[in-house]
């Protein structure tokens, strides 16, 4: 059997470590089945996990399906990936997850924010991507975030929703451009 070149101390405390954040994790999953999985909370995550998907297939434009699907899961990986980063760093955490497994928050990340992204660039398309990233920055930022503290679905624990205004409008921004990237060839 290969021996690995790292070594052998370091690969011993990064292995402790990891038996610790997977104990911790499955103490987490016991809580969630006990205390999330089928409640009031689960299920309202469950909703919002679900419609916005929903109305997106209702109000979408056809013909632009996968280019707004491509910035969709584009949103989804960078919010998906801060979002990860500002748990880890204990700057916010969440509670009512539909998965326990997933240290995001599915209804926010994977659904809410992508399909707000997308059918706000398929509305009036030629309108400012500036006023739109504002529009966006704004709801998400003091609407949407107030209201998930207010559920208690989102702590913040070092963290203001003003830091998240800048990162909302920049998302946006970017989402922009790529809906209007033409530079896709046959495979």
């Amino acid at each position: 059997m290969l021996k690995p070149i790292q070594d052998p101390d370091k690969l011993k405390k990064v292995g402790e470590f990891s038996e610790k954040v997977t104990q911790t994790h499955n103490e987490y999953i016991d809580y969630w089945l006990h205390n999330t999985l089928f409640h009031w909370d689960f299920w309202l995550s469950l909703v919002l996990s679900i419609l916005p998907w929903a109305v997106w297939m209702k109000f979408r434009k056809k013909e632009s399906s996968d280019r707004l699907l491509f910035v969709a899961f584009s949103v989804i990986i960078i919010s998906s990936w801060l979002d990860f980063i500002g748990t880890v760093f204990g700057l916010w955490y969440y509670t009512g997850k539909v998965i326990p497994t997933i240290p995001v928050y599915i209804p926010w990340d994977i659904c809410l924010m992508p399909v707000f992204v997308i059918l706000l660039i398929q509305y009036k398309p030629k309108s400012s991507a500036l006023i739109k990233a504002i529009i966006f920055a704004a709801v998400s930022s003091f609407i949407g975030e107030p209201f998930f503290y207010w559920l208690g679905f989102y702590v913040m624990k070092k963290w203001s929703i003003f830091y998240s205004f800048p990162i909302y409008f920049l998302l946006f921004l970017a989402s922009h451009k790529l809906s209007k990237r033409n530079n896709f060839a046959d495979l």
